[in-house]
């Protein structure tokens, strides 16, 4: 049963129905698939490419991203509509109709395959299609609600952005560009699976067999210990292939070193506001983590 329902919101104004399309392509996810793209397109063109490439191809992800979480939502809305963290969205409250989800998804989908075939190259495009289709598809309707595994194989679709950017400035896929999605991919399983922990009753009603509803917290603790662990040491492998410098590697260390002690409390301290900290603080890892990246970059074209 839905926590909110559109007689609970009335007539929408104006304002409230475009910030409920604005919602469905979840800008918040958006900025960090960008920014995972950024460091892959300075590392790919030695430097700053030229501005209309560059701010096209950025554009692109950007556009494929917003896309794949039209579908999502479209997909998602009845179980959505289980859980108190999104039975808010606008689909299960009925703030906007389904199908406006779909058509949305579509478009900017078709957009995203305009902008980064005009601005990069077909691979790009097709690489953005691509990833589209793998968190529509591959993660949202298949994986989520079949395996705990979800998370882990649902990973690639969130780890798209290097490797479209580096292919708009190469035309072809590279080792770094892989490294860079391999961080995404390693991050996302820590990051949901705090989520998951102190979500526990929420994805339990909606009947999605996240890790902590099919195997328990311990076993999910152990997992994310496992994950923040691969993570932290693919993120400093970048220093002795030599596509980062001292500008990542400190931050990179510093950050990874505060990754794994709240991973180790995690594992250790059953108290669930650790869970709370480990998901918010994960964010702010990548974040960091991909600007660290982007701020080397920089500081090697220029020397």
């Amino acid at each position: 049963m839905s926590f909110v329902t559109a007689d609970a919101i009335g007539r929408p104004s104006a304002r409230r129905l475009l910030l409920g399309y604005l919602e469905l392509t979840k800008p918040r996810i958006v900025f960090l698939v960008i920014l995972t793209g950024v460091p892959a397109m300075l590392m790919a063109g030695h430097g700053v490419p030229d501005p209309g490439r560059f701010l096209g191809t950025l554009g692109g992800i950007a556009l494929a991203a917003a896309s794949a979480a039209c579908f999502n939502h479209y997909f998602d809305r009845d179980i959505d509509g289980l859980m108190r963290r999104t039975a808010g969205r606008p689909l299960p409250t009925g703030l906007l109709p389904a199908g406006h989800a779909l058509v949305l998804g579509a478009a900017l989908g078709v957009l995203s395959f305009v902008v980064l075939r005009g601005f990069g190259n077909t691979l790009a495009a097709l690489l953005g299609l691509a990833s589209i289709a793998y968190y529509a598809l591959v993660y949202t309707v298949w994986l989520k609600r079949r395996t705990p595994e979800n998370i882990v194989i649902g990973g690639g679709a969130g780890a798209s952005a290097p490797l479209i950017a580096w292919a708009a400035i190469t035309g072809h896929l590279g080792l770094p560009a892989v490294l860079l999605a391999g961080l995404v991919f390693l991050w996302t399983p820590p990051h949901f699976w705090s989520l998951a922990l102190y979500r526990h009753a929420d994805y339990a009603a909606a009947g999605i067999p996240m890790l902590p509803v099919t195997h328990g917290d311990e076993v999910t603790r152990r997992r994310i210990l496992g994950y923040t662990l691969a993570l932290v040491a693919a993120s400093l492998l970048l220093l002795p292939l030599g596509l980062a410098g001292p500008v990542y590697g400190v931050p990179a260390a510093l950050l990874g070193a505060a990754f794994i002690n709240g991973a180790w409390r995690l594992r250790r301290d059953r108290e669930m506001t650790r869970a709370v900290r480990l998901f918010r603080f994960s964010i702010l890892y990548l974040f960091a983590l991909f600007a660290a990246l982007t701020a080397d970059a920089l500081a090697r074209s220029r020397s």
